[in-house]
């Protein structure tokens, strides 16, 4: 069945910098636009960034541009999301999830990361 587990979360710094990790099975990753989402506290799920099966097209959120890079190894079946300059509003649950290029569907248990000083 599909699996994603995703690592790497922590509690960072403010303008601190941070990789997330998801580890992909189940399923043929190649051929799978893959995402990752938030939530943070209180609120509800957002996306953060997507890239397009073979790694040539990313998109991000406005309020992450420039700071977070997602990427993917499609020989390890691995999404990647390097987060740099982080601010307290990151402060979320981080799932990675797979999908279209229109919507995300299934999604991992998720791993913390807290920005904070």
């Amino acid at each position: 069945q599909v699996q994603l587990v995703e690592s790497g979360g922590v509690l960072v710094l403010p303008g601190g910098s941070l990789r997330l990790s998801c580890a992909a099975s189940g399923f043929t990753f190649t051929t799978y636009w893959m995402y990752w989402v938030r939530q943070a506290p209180g609120k509800g799920l957002e996306w953060v960034s997507r890239i397009n099966g073979g790694g040539g097209m990313t998109y991000y959120k406005e309020c992450v541009k420039g700071r977070f890079t997602i990427s993917r190894d499609n020989a390890r079946n691995t999404l990647y999301l390097q987060m740099n300059s982080l601010k307290s509003e990151d402060t979320a649950v981080y799932y990675c999830a797979k999908g279209n290029s229109l919507r995300w569907t299934t999604r991992g248990q998720g791993t913390q990361v807290t920005v904070s000083s």
